[in-house]
């Protein structure tokens, strides 16, 4: 008798509840994460006489919590019709939703129509370059990222993203002057010099590339990955020599960087200088590196080319000893242990 008293005065209470009450409940189950039962409290309370922008754009951004973008388009256009077009949010949530749906000429009319009510949102401008971007617009992308530099100048990130948009466009010499002026206000953020000599490294300006490499190892110089980037560079500027000295600073830091192991055998390889790549490839290959077989391989032929025997055989015992159970290397150079 007592749960039904209970029960009745629940109901009785649901019954009296206004709009605001409703909607406050709704926003309750919203942030604990509970979007769909939000949504049936948000429809609820719109019928009783709630804002019904309000509703209509809690209820959108429930849908979007439980990725069901189209309604939440739905419903944001709803926000949006209900407020005659005068409510940003919902118009810059809607374009975030057709951009995910991939709907893109109508994300940038959407945030278009967004920023002329809010011009300063610098994360709908942010968002409106990626969208002009997915289009091959490069060139509103570029107003739109410019706009948020205007708005957020402190944002080193949109640096990078600008930098994107004039590599896109084929305008190195633009993007490394930006990043360059960048290092200059923002000294602190080193990545910018690397990030520089990926610029003309793109641009096959390797002189500047390997000057801003440099200029950043000087900063960070047990920087394992930056001193890689410098010895391909100087690699593609036809340095191998150098490239091998930094390639084996790598492996004196770290044996493990099994990459700088392999690409130092190469460089060693073509250059002629057998024992240093035979030495590379092994310690790559102790360290599990699968292609150090090849370089190995490759060794041992050229040896038997420059009809070297002994060092032939040698290489092959060292194959044996580091591959102990493969039968196809043992099938491959047995023979040359008989000869």
């Amino acid at each position: 008798m007592l749960i039904i008293l209970l029960i009745a005065v629940q109901i009785a209470f649901a019954q009296t509840q206004n709009a605001d009450q409703i909607l406050n409940q709704a926003n309750v189950l919203y942030n604990n994460g509970r979007y769909a039962q939000a949504i049936l409290l948000y429809r609820k309370a719109e019928e009783r006489g709630a804002n019904p922008v309000a509703t209509s754009f809690n209820t959108a951004n429930s849908l979007f919590q439980l990725n069901k973008l189209p309604e939440a388009a739905a419903a944001y256009r709803k926000a949006v019709n209900f407020s005659d077009g005068e409510f940003a949010p919902a118009l810059a949530n809607l374009a975030a939703v057709l951009y995910r749906i991939g709907e893109y000429p109508e994300s940038i009319a959407a945030y278009r129509r967004a920023l002329s009510l809010d011009p300063g949102n610098s994360s709908a401008w942010i968002y409106l370059a990626e969208a002009y971007q997915k289009t091959g617009d490069n060139v509103g992308a570029l107003m739109a990222i410019e706009k948020a530099r205007q708005i957020d100048s402190a944002d080193v990130s949109l640096v990078y993203q600008q930098s994107e948009i004039h590599i896109a466009m084929e305008e190195f010499e633009a993007a490394a002057n930006l990043v360059r002026q960048a290092y200059l206000k923002n000294s602190e953020e080193t990545d910018f010099l690397t990030y520089l000599g990926d610029i003309h490294r793109l641009n096959k300006n390797f002189p500047a590339s390997i000057a801003a490499y440099r200029e950043a190892i000087a900063i960070k110089p047990r920087d394992k990955e930056l001193l890689y980037k410098l010895a391909d560079c100087l690699a593609e500027d036809q340095k191998p020599y150098l490239a091998i000295d930094v390639l084996n600073q790598i492996v004196q830091m770290d044996s493990n960087f099994t990459d700088a192991s392999i690409f130092l055998g190469n460089l060693a390889f073509e250059t002629g200088w057998l024992d240093r790549a035979e030495n590379a490839y092994l310690l790559a290959g102790r360290h599990g590196n699968r292609e150090a077989i090849y370089g190995l391989q490759n060794i041992v032929y050229e040896y038997i080319q420059k009809k070297r025997k002994t060092e032939a055989k040698q290489t092959v015992e060292k194959i044996f000893k580091l591959y102990p159970e493969n039968k196809e290397l043992k099938a491959e150079f047995s023979s040359v242990l008989e000869e």
